[in-house]
């Protein structure tokens, strides 16, 4: 079952969203320099505030439950924290990030007292507030960094943080900042966790590869999913060597990923359908699609095959635009709606096509995977 909405009637591509903590508020940005904020009432999102401090196009949107602040960083090279004053409207804060290039995505750590935000500069900013002079500085993981960082997750340690670049490398990062938390116990990815020291790295493929499109740590914080523009799916496990488990598949390139289980994970892209793939032994394999509102593929074929015969036979005009599917472009962004990484019910999808759909996810489906055994 799936619920689909648009905003303002608008078919804009929706380049990220977030939820607040109860999901009666959502944070989106129809790719431009703005932030809109909708309020749900029934089956309808009324505009509850409009957020314009941007200059350029925003990349990232992260909410912090518990302490009700929404984070966002842009093309402008700025991040702000925005909180919500007594009337209701939105105030922000510029963070000093320090960078020189744009920035491409940030996340809320686990304990909400500070976050990252990944950019186009070869660095991640992690950022804390500072009270002596209040303000929100950042300090730099640079090393060994070598291209845009594309996606950032959080450890549930709040400690450690794993990146996603275009170097086709993964990479996992203490972000631990001495001035506000306290040392933080051993890890399987490691006991030495000074700011910036890299706990460990994964290369997308030892053949080839591809820019690293999304990056999530499990429930555990043991795992780590990331998945590349060369449609595999990739896990690593820090306790058992960082072993890396690959799955290549037939589908179009992913751009997002999340877990939804301690062994399911679920992937979105350009195909325009969630998929669920779980972890069985020493393999990934594809369980189902979310999306069940698609017809079956005739003789076999998978979109991957119609797409290169398309462009193959030159058959670029006049064609059919509909997709059989319920998001009718690109999804690139998902996030958890009900429950969390290691019990997901609910996900919500957006993408380039100006829908967000809410998806259930099969209650059987989960419990069963639940059971499986690496």
């Amino acid at each position: 079952m799936a619920e689909r909405y648009t905003f303002g009637g608008s078919l804009d591509a929706i380049t990220c969203h977030a939820w607040n903590k109860d999901r009666s508020l959502i944070a989106l940005s129809p790719n431009n320099n703005e932030i809109h904020i909708y309020g749900r009432n029934g089956n309808e999102w009324k505009l509850a505030d409009l957020l314009t401090q941007h200059d350029l196009r925003v990349m990232g949107i992260d909410w912090a439950r518990n302490t009700n602040r929404i984070v966002s960083c842009a093309s402008d090279r700025n991040a702000y924290v925005w909180t919500q004053s007594e009337d209701g409207k939105w105030k922000p804060t510029l963070v000093l990030l320090r960078i020189n290039r744009a920035a491409t995505c940030v996340k809320w750590s686990p304990a909400e007292n500070k976050f990252a935000v990944g950019s186009g500069a070869r660095l991640i900013s992690v950022c804390y507030f500072e009270s002596e002079n209040d303000w929100w500085v950042s300090k730099h993981i640079k090393k060994p960094i070598r291209s845009t960082i594309t996606s950032l997750d959080w450890h549930p340690n709040n400690v450690l943080l794993v990146a996603g670049s275009t170097d086709y490398k993964v990479r996992v990062f203490s972000a631990y900042i001495k001035d506000i938390e306290d040392q933080p116990t051993p890890t399987p990815w490691g006991n030495r966790m000074p700011l910036g020291n890299l706990m460990a790295e994964f290369r997308n493929s030892t053949s080839g590869g591809g820019w690293i499109n999304d990056v999530s740590f499990s429930s555990d914080g043991n795992k780590v999913c990331w998945i590349g523009h060369d449609s595999c799916i990739s896990v690593g496990d820090a306790t058992n060597g960082n072993v890396v488990i690959r799955c290549k598949t037939e589908y179009l390139p992913f751009l997002a990923c999340e877990w939804i289980s301690p062994m399911c994970i679920l992937v979105a892209g350009h195909s325009c359908v969630p998929l669920v793939y779980a972890l069985d032994n020493d393999r990934i394999v594809f369980i189902s699609k979310l999306d069940k509102s698609q017809k079956k593929e005739s003789s076999g074929i998978s979109a991957m095959r119609i797409f290169q015969s398309l462009d193959r036979n030159l058959r670029t005009e006049n064609s059919d635009t509909h997709v059989e599917s319920i998001h009718q472009n690109a999804i690139n962004c998902i996030r958890l709606f009900s429950g969390g990484k290691s019990d997901g019910k609910r996900v919500s999808t957006s993408g380039v096509d100006g829908q967000l759909v809410i998806w259930d996810i099969d209650t059987g489906l989960t419990n069963s995977m639940r059971n499986m055994k690496l």
